[in-house]
Order: structure tokens, then C-alpha cells, then sequence
């Protein structure tokens, strides 16, 4: 069976880590991951949920399998990992996290590649890396850094903290934190809004953030117009503008 699936609900896709309790990051849960990933870029669906089975979105790397490996057969692994990983960043539909239980290491990085992550109040998310001698391997601390500024990821990462699904929301990692037993069905909410309007347009969107990551405001603003433009003449659009123009006729 496998360690990752994919399913779809209508418009909504879900990669299912499917391995509880742990779901740990080996080869199997690898080649898994980038089958679905591939199920859900060939899809129709206009939104995806990044879920988990169990108590845990998962608690890292299968660290039994490392040793005795060479350092060249842990760099193509880590490689792989990050293909897959950056195959879910680069669908063009909006991606949420839907995150319980702990959440550490590679499984964080995973939750980071998402657009926006729910999380429970109790969920931890936590890194380990610095105190076995190691980093982050799956781009995690630019994106935490990306996301929470760069000095409150440097102690998170540095020190190894440990943050709950609350503290998570304080500091904006979270976009929504639930009660544990809600984490899916909100993760699967917001999905369908966001499945709800045009696909075009949240594409557009998402090019946006990512040229602002990559160039701040003004390497965004250099590809607004050409993202941006091409909207105006969609379906979606020119019927919310006759929506628009009857209501204000009538007022």
C-alpha cells in the first residue's frame, strides 16, 4: 500500500501521507510522494490539501535507514525529496496544510511549500536539525524566514524550538488555528472557496507571491501587468463586472 495517495473531491485534491504514525521520509514515502504529486498536476482540480493520517503530519527522516549510506547516495535521496517538494510549490492551484499532532523536520519543510497551513491548537512544529549536527535539507529555513522574518526563524531553527499550533498563529506561520478535530474539515472549507473562483486568477496570484520571494516588490511589479492582464476577458471576471454594474444601476 501506498505511504502517499492521492484523492480528489470535485474541484478539491488531497495528497494523503498515509504511513501514520510517523509517516517518516524514506525512499518509499519519496517515490509516493512524487506519483501523487504527478496524480494531482494531471488532474482538473483547482485547489489541494496536503493531509495526514493519524496523530501526526509526520516527525521527519527514517534515520534507522542512514547510516552506512555514502554521502553521495544521502545527497540524491535529499534531491529527490526536494523535487517533490518542489512540484507541490510549483501547481497552479492554492495548496493548504492541514497540520496535527507534530510536525518536525522534513515534514515541516513540507507544511512551509504550502501556500497556507491550518493548524491545531496543540499541533507542535519543531526543528531538531541544529542539535544532531545538522540543517534543514528541504528549504525550510528561507521559507520560514520568508514567512516570519528572518530573526524569529533563526532562533527557531538555531535553537531547535518547538512551537505550538497556537504560538504558530501568533507570529503568522498559521493562517488559521482549530480545534484538532477540525483541522481537515477547515483545511477542506477553505479549499472549496478558494476552489470557487477562478483558477486564472489564483494562478495569477500565486505568480505574484512568488516573484515578490524571489524580488521583493519591485520584482513583482515588473510581472504584474503581464500576470494580470489577460484576466480581464475571462468569463469569471466580465460576469462579476455585469454583477457589479446591475447592482450599482439599481441602488
Amino acid at each position: 500500500m501506498e505511504t502517499v495517495q492521492f484523492e480528489q473531491r470535485d474541484g478539491v485534491g488531497h495528497i494523503v501521507l498515509a504511513n501514520p504514525p510517523d509517516q517518516q521520509i524514506g525512499v518509499r514515502f519519496t517515490e509516493d510522494l512524487a506519483t501523487a504529486v504527478h496524480q494531482a498536476g494531471e488532474s482538473d482540480i483547482k485547489a489541494l490539501v496536503v493531509r495526514a493520517e493519524g496523530p501526526n503530519f509526520g516527525t521527519g527522516g527514517d534515520v534507522p535507514d542512514w547510516p552506512g549510506k555514502s554521502t553521495d547516495w544521502f545527497r540524491t535521496f535529499i534531491a529527490e525529496v526536494n523535487q517533490s517538494y518542489a512540484a507541490i510549490e510549483a501547481l497552479r492551484v492554492p495548496t493548504i496544510a492541514a497540520v496535527r499532532g507534530k510536525t518536525i523536520g522534513g515534514h515541516y519543510e513540507l507544511a512551509l511549500r504550502c501556500d497556507l497551513i491550518v493548524a491545531a491548537h496543540d499541533a507542535t512544529f519543531s526543528w531538531v536539525e541544529a542539535t544532531v549536527g545538522m540543517a534543514p535539507l528541504a528549504g525550510g529555513v528561507q521559507r520560514l524566514a520568508d514567512r516570519i522574518g528572518r530573526g524569529r526563524a533563526a532562533q527557531h531553527v538555531l535553537l531547535s524550538e518547538t512551537l505550538t499550533g497556537v504560538e504558530a498563529g501568533h507570529i503568522g506561520l498559521a493562517g488559521r488555528v482549530v480545534p484538532p478535530s477540525t483541522v481537515d474539515a477547515t483545511a477542506q472549507a477553505i479549499a472549496e472557496q478558494v476552489a470557487g473562483g477562478s483558477k486564472p486568477a489564483n494562478a495569477a496570484i500565486q505568480s505574484l507571491l512568488k516573484a515578490w520571494t524571489g524580488g521583493g516588490t519591485p520584482g513583482a511589479d515588473t510581472m504584474m501587468l503581464d500576470l494580470t492582464m489577460d484576466l480581464f476577458a475571462t468569463p469569471h471576471a466580465q460576469a462579476a463586472f455585469r454583477k457589479i454594474e446591475e447592482a450599482a444601476r439599481f441602488a
